[in-house]
């Protein structure tokens, strides 16, 4: 591009100059005429001040159609000096682009042809060089000079989109004239000559949704509220002409696939039953904790439009059911707060709210973004253990009772809608010994040995309550049995006395004191536990000690001051 505008350049100072001017002179193809910028004049007249013969070369480019494919080679142009007179004395030759292979010149005329077919979009133009000589010397009759031999473009080239197919995205809801993305297709034509580069643009399949600039080829949105829940995506095809979109143009198309991109639009909503109520049996005996029931609201949106939030409303079940939200489902998880009990209270029936946690306020003309569902909880009956009217029992015995007394009875039902009897063990891992029975049928528990307090003042037994109709269901229940003390031994003296006497003591005069340790435990017998126990005997020990500390006292309190000073 360089060379040819800066030969155009060195054209228009020539022409400027008067240096060059077009020759008029008969072409063998067109009507015995050829076209000044067909030839060019090799001749050149004399300058007699420099006594020199002046360069006759008239520089001119020559024209060529691309994609000729007549049968003859193309005719490009005419070399001519004004030293050829016609007898043959000069001969024309051709070097440079081309030269031999692609132009032919014929000697004698000076006539150039294209012996091949060009295309401009592989080479645009042809640099060649031309120069008359003498043709019985092969000497140079004229300086060489160059000229251009321009392939002049036809409409050849489709227009192609180089980066088709497309994809694009809008948000659903948009309105008309929303921009989607823009198209564009090129064409290797000649955009400086006519209009085979010129491109138009439009919409073959994609109408009535959607059109495109026919310009630019941006795409826009062609209706409003269009509704991602009804159809998603479109495509669309574009196609791109030249020659401004008339007739005989050459077009391209291409595939845009449009998605309609999720916008929350949405509120959730319960699938509603024929009674409009989710209906959940859940077994009483179900922990505390589990889930116990699923219930899900529909949200047509997707990701995160379609996350929704569940609450109990208060009432009936607040206290006792629990729902969370299950990211993943979208689902409402109701758990267990507190224990069910079929004989209290057989069902519960509450409501529960379905809320979208991200409503855009663009949309909410179109309602609460918000529903509620009703739910009834049915409590199933199961067939549980005996129930003990007490946690644990306590009893009391005193030692030394005879074999087969009664000491206390317990209590266990069956609370479930059969009332099945219940029969009563003792777990024997609690008492090897076998120091006690118990009736099964009445619960009562009674002495099988004789207790000695002394010996073991508290038992702890492990009594079985079992259902008659199921066996297998059974309840524990701790018995706590202590052993009361019974006043069995007489006082004795802490140590061996000697006595002493005055040998003048009065009558009635005390003579010495003595001191006894009375056995004896505190709070009637009833040993608490091992380390009371314990505590006791170092009492036991404790007040010997004093004692004796206390009788040689005594003894010395007595002799000095009763014996001497009588």
């Amino acid at each position: 591009m360089l060379i040819v505008n800066c030969l155009s350049l060195l054209l228009w100072i020539l022409f400027d100059e008067g240096l060059l001017t077009p020759l008029q002179s008969l072409s063998p193809r067109t009507s015995g005429r050829i076209d000044s910028d067909q030839i060019i004049d090799l001749s050149g007249d004399g300058t007699p001040m420099l006594q020199r013969v002046r360069r006759g070369w008239i520089w001119n480019q020559f024209f060529v159609l691309e994609e000729y494919m007549g049968s003859e080679p193309q005719y490009v142009g005419k070399l001519h000096s004004d030293l050829d007179n016609g007898d043959g004395a000069v001969k024309y030759t051709l070097l440079g682009q081309g030269a031999g292979t692609i132009f032919t010149i014929d000697e004698i005329t000076g006539d150039i042809h294209a012996i091949r077919s060009l295309n401009r979009e592989e080479k645009s133009y042809y640099v060649l060089s031309a120069q008359a000589v003498d043709t019985e010397t092969s000497k140079p009759l004229e300086p060489q000079s160059e000229f251009i031999i321009k392939v002049q473009d036809i409409n050849d080239n489709e227009p192609k989109f180089l980066d088709g197919p497309y994809t694009a995205s809008v948000p659903e809801m948009s309105p008309a004239g929303a921009f989607v993305r823009q198209v564009t297709a090129t064409d290797a034509d000649d955009p400086t000559y006519g209009n085979s580069a010129r491109v138009v643009y439009s919409i073959l399949h994609g109408q009535p949704y959607f059109s495109v600039d026919p310009k630019t080829g941006v795409i826009r949105t062609a209706l409003s509220n269009m509704d991602r829940e009804v159809k998603e995506d479109y495509e669309v095809l574009i196609q791109a002409k030249d020659m401004g979109g008339q007739m005989g143009g050459l077009a391209g198309t291409t595939t845009v696939n449009i998605t309609l991109t999720d916008v929350n639009d949405n509120p959730p909503r319960f699938y509603k039953s024929k009674h409009d109520i989710f209906h959940l049996k859940v077994p009483e005996s179900s922990p505390v904790g589990s889930a116990i029931g699923r219930i899900k609201a529909n949200d047509a949106d997707i990701g995160k439009n379609a996350e929704i939030d569940y609450s109990i409303v208060p009432g009936d079940g607040l206290n006792v059911f629990d729902i969370t939200s299950d990211k993943s489902t979208q689902k409402g998880v109701i758990h267990l707060k507190k224990p069910l009990d079929y004989e209290n209270k057989k069902s519960y029936i509450f409501k529960v709210d379905a809320v979208d946690p991200h409503p855009d306020h663009r949309f909410q003309s179109m309602g609460p973004f918000k529903d509620t569902a009703t739910v009834k909880i049915t409590v199933v009956d199961v067939d549980e253990p005996p129930v003990f009217s007490r946690a644990f029992y306590i009893m009391d015995v005193y030692e030394d009772t005879n074999v087969g007394s009664i000491i206390g009875a317990v209590t266990a039902q069956d609370s479930d809608v059969s009332n099945s009897p219940v029969r009563y063990s003792i777990d024997r891992s609690t008492d090897q010994e076998k120091y006690f029975t118990i009736d099964d049928v009445e619960g009562t528990i009674a002495t099988n040995e004789i207790l000695d307090r002394e010996d073991v003042s508290q038992y702890s037994i492990s009594v079985i309550a079992q259902k008659l109709s199921n066996p297998d269901l059974i309840s524990r229940v701790n018995v706590t049995i202590q052993v009361l003390d019974v006043n069995e031994y007489a006082p004795e003296l802490a140590v061996p006395y000697e006595n002493l006497m005055c040998e003048n003591a009065k009558n009635g005069q005390v003579q010495i004191i003595y001191l006894s340790i009375f056995l004896f435990f505190p709070n009637g017998g009833k040993v608490l536990s091992e380390q009371f126990y314990r505590f006791i005997i170092i009492r036991k020990m404790l007040l010997s000690i004093i004692n004796i500390l206390l009788l040689y006292y005594y003894i010395v309190e007595f002799v000095e001051n009763v014996c001497f000073t009588e």
